[in-house]
């Protein structure tokens, strides 16, 4: 397991824009299962939504791709580089993340060429499904 001091060794992320608490399980360029616990004090619920606090799906899918991160930058060729978006495709949303939500988060690599990769993301809340996705990255 990878806490919030060993990520920021990993990936460049810094809040309030990391989106993931710990990394449970890792495979340097194979997979990643992380844990984002959801709570009330999130700067986006102050404006997405006030009366019906809901995380944005754009922000689950940037923390699937930061777990996705952590396992392709942890690989000795890639520390100190940066895995920026080259796509999404698939993306399926499925349930609402609120606060008090755990959110389970797990990307395994399944093609890569180069500097160039997909990912298969998934996060769920305990055993219900909130985001399905293809994340295409590129190494800079």
């Amino acid at each position: 397991m990878l806490d919030i001091t060993e990520i920021k060794k990993i990936i460049p992320h810094r809040e309030p824009f990391l989106l993931i608490d710990r990394v449970d399980e890792m495979e340097p360029g194979v997979s990643a299962k992380a844990t984002k616990c959801v709570t009330y004090n999130e700067y986006f619920f102050r404006g997405h939504f006030p009366q019906e606090p809901v995380m944005p799906g754009v922000l689950i899918v940037e923390a699937l791709a930061q777990t996705g991160a952590v396992s392709i930058l942890s690989l000795e060729e890639n520390q100190g580089k940066v895995a920026y978006f080259g796509g999404l495709n698939k993306v399926k949303f499925k349930k609402k993340v609120v606060p008090g939500d755990v959110l389970s988060l797990e990307v395994e690599i399944v093609r890569r060429k180069g500097p160039v990769g997909i990912g298969n993301g998934i996060a769920k809340v305990g055993d219900d499904i909130a985001v399905t996705c293809e994340l295409t990255f590129f190494i800079g």
